[in-house]
């Protein structure tokens, strides 16, 4: 499997959460490639050519936070890896975990975002028509749209979830967005067993502040689903406690979607619980669930202990301890 540590606080989280993979008793041969915004400058590409060796071989990566170099075009590395290797579905758990608090703590939040990946307005194609005037154009598929609804809703399935919500902007964009909900409508009909409902984003946002337990699955196009699943996660205590990933035909990466955090590098202080909790996501999807379940349930009663948190959740203890506190819960 690829490694991608990264930069910043990224070595730091990258290796506390290697070290619970192995205390579950999971043995993975780890392909370690250093990805920093250096090592991008210098190569002057957003993904290294180690890197793109890398996952052509193993189809399975973990990632920590890697800065983007600032000019000279570069995309974030994660951008650029799901375009690189066509990872249409991004997923993300966003879980409340107990003794965390935050203003939503008693609402027991529990929704799993599916975001299309590939297209929409991220597809940049951007024109200037005449001078201070642009143009970007919105690309939606049906190739696309249904691939996202089937992930949805077969996840639903799998895991046992009872709704899917649609989020779109169909009203004012009938043909675009209007596209992308008859995709959703037409898996919906595949799936009676699971309720399907639609939002407009601008309602949706409010309700996911004002009653975010109402959610279970949501599924979104690209742009949508980037700012609605920052959103949830602030819900729960912001993106250092969300996992990540990122699913493609055959190919799948699991990642840390929280920034490098340079300011606190090498000063022990990083919370490695995102990237913790993406390995449980990345053991489930190589087939071991037993140990993504024991990591799952370490990591939360760690939280619910309250002792061995790290500063930016309220706790004292250094990134070591942290990951000290869940081995000693899977040993």
């Amino acid at each position: 499997m690829t490694l991608i540590p990264g930069d910043g606080i990224g070595p730091e989280v990258a290796d506390a959460t290697v070290r619970v993979i192995d205390a579950c008793g999971v043995k993975i041969d780890w392909n370690r490639v250093e990805v920093t915004a250096d090592i991008i400058r210098q190569s002057g590409e957003s993904i290294p050519p180690a890197a793109v060796e890398s996952l052509k071989v193993t189809r399975l990566g973990l990632t920590g936070p890697v800065t983007t170099p600032v000019g000279g075009g570069f995309q974030s590395v994660n951008v650029a890896l799901r375009k690189r290797f066509e990872l249409y579905a991004n997923v993300r758990p966003v879980k409340t975990l107990p003794g965390l608090k935050t203003r939503f703590q008693d609402l027991n939040i529990d929704m799993v975002i599916f975001r299309e990946n590939t297209e929409d307005l991220y597809s940049g194609l951007e024109h200037e028509v005449v001078n201070d005037v642009v143009t970007g154009l919105k690309v939606i598929t049906r190739a696309a749209s249904i691939k996202i609804a089937t992930a949805a809703f077969k996840y639903a399935k799998q895991h046992g979830r009872k709704k899917v919500t649609a989020i779109h902007k169909a009203n004012i964009m009938k043909k675009a967005d209007g596209l992308f909900l008859k995709c959703c409508r037409e898996v919906a009909e595949m799936y009676p067993q699971i309720t399907y409902n639609e939002l407009i984003v601008d309602n949706a946002s409010m309700q996911l502040v004002s009653k975010p337990e109402q959610f279970d699955v949501l599924l979104l196009p690209n742009l949508y689903g980037d700012i609605i699943s920052d959103l949830a996660a602030g819900l729960v205590g912001g993106l250092g406690v969300v996992p990540g990933a990122n699913f493609g035909d055959g190919c799948a990466i699991f990642e840390s979607v929280h920034g490098s955090a340079p300011d606190i590098a090498g000063k022990g202080l990083a919370n490695p619980t995102a990237l913790m909790l993406s390995a449980v996501m990345m053991l489930s999807h190589v087939g071991e669930a037993g140990a993504a379940e024991r990591l799952q349930a370490a990591v939360e009663a760690v939280y619910a202990e309250g002792r061995h948190l790290t500063p930016d959740v309220g706790g004292a203890a250094n990134t070591a301890q942290f990951a000290d506190a869940i081995i000693a819960r899977l040993c």
